[in-house]
């Protein structure tokens, strides 16, 4: 089976396409500065490859789609109502099914949602204090990033030859932790929403409800003007005043005496420090850190900061493997007790994996 995995971002669209179950790559690209997605999707090169099922990693469809899922109407009705709490993302997906469609009638079109790896999260983990009512509507933790987690799971597991109790850290443009026991989430940063949680690039993360409320009554904002400010200007973005909110810029600001920029540096880095601690609790101890993502994998100078400190949970970085080398590799002291590794992940792979179980099964 020959499948079509197109990974959209805000302004890219990457793809592959695997055969199944082998996992063979049979072909790759990239499409940078999309602005009209049908366009896109439209220039994705098959390479003479007859097509037998396109893949998407979807993200947010409510409490009945924490899973895999051939398209149809009710799953494109579920998108449409989280849109509110997913724009950026389930705008993007809906539309590509449409396209896609339109360009592959008769190929079925297969969602794998993002909460699905983190469904195995205890109850206790998965509850908000709200109203009774609001929970029934599916107001709860959901979890998202869960192709990559789940496939850094699997990573380490594979480079330490067990099953460990891992905190996995995809930081990038839009980041996330996870706690992972032994291969099953048991907890994770984002909620309700891809919002909450670390803060992303321009996405506010955690923040008190009542601020926004204050703010709305105060200035008589509406709603889509809130989610306009907190989606495009918050985050790392709006604490340094660096548009765009990307790490490697507040790096170069941070050099040059951006007091703002090195500010927003702290912040996430104690975020992310507090929630390595945080989720040892919460597994009883930690055997391995795992950074992946575009700021994970490849800074190391953000690595050793969010790790500095830890010494009484066991984690000890080697300065020189954390500075210099490539590909998926180990860059904690041989002594340290907790092993922290710099990984690549591979969302696609997952989400292929998932869409062959859901068309042969």
């Amino acid at each position: 089976m020959n499948l079509l995995i197109p990974n959209l971002g805000s302004t890219s669209l990457k793809y592959q396409i695997l055969e199944m179950p082998s996992e063979t790559a049979i072909a790759k690209g990239r499409l940078e500065r999309v602005t009209d997605y049908r366009e896109a999707i439209a220039q994705i090169s098959t390479a003479g490859t007859a097509i037998d099922g396109i893949a998407l990693k979807a993200v947010h469809a409510g409490p009945d789609y924490r899973g895999t899922f051939v398209v149809d109407a009710k799953v494109v009705a579920a998108l449409r109502q989280f849109l509110p709490a997913a724009p950026a993302h389930n705008a993007i997906y809906l539309t590509a099914i449409e396209a896609f469609q339109e360009a592959m009638p008769g190929v079925p079109i297969v969602a794998a949602f993002e909460p699905e790896f983190h469904h195995t999260m205890p109850e206790h983990a998965r509850l908000y204090g709200v109203p009774g009512a609001w929970l029934e509507e599916g107001v709860a933790k959901y979890g998202f990033h869960g192709a990559s987690h789940e496939y850094i799971a699997g990573r380490v597991a594979e480079m330490l030859g067990r099953e460990t109790r891992l905190v996995s850290c995809h930081l990038g443009g839009s980041s996330s932790m996870c706690a992972i026991d032994r291969g099953k989430s048991v907890d994770t940063t984002m909620g309700f929403s891809p919002q909450s949680g670390l803060e992303n690039a321009t996405r506010h993360g955690d923040l008190d409800v009542f601020a926004v409320l204050y703010m709305m009554e105060r200035h008589g904002w509406s709603i889509e003007e809130v989610r306009r400010q907190l989606a495009k200007g918050g985050g790392l973005a709006g604490l340094s005043g660096v548009a765009g909110g990307d790490v490697r810029d507040l790096e170069t600001a941070a050099a040059a005496g951006n007091r703002n920029a090195a500010l927003a540096l702290d912040v996430f880095v104690y975020e992310v420090k507090k929630t390595i601690g945080a989720f040892a609790a919460a597994m009883g101890g930690l055997d391995a850190v795992a950074f992946t993502g575009g700021i994970g994998e490849n800074s190391a100078r953000l690595r050793e900061a969010c790790c500095a400190g830890l010494g009484f949970l066991g984690i000890e970085i080697d300065p020189a493997a954390n500075g210099t080398g490539a590909g998926d590799r180990i860059v904690s002291a041989a002594n340290s007790p907790v092993t922290v590794l710099a990984l690549a992940t591979n969302e696609e792979l997952v989400v292929a994996r998932r869409a062959y179980r859901c068309l042969t099964r």
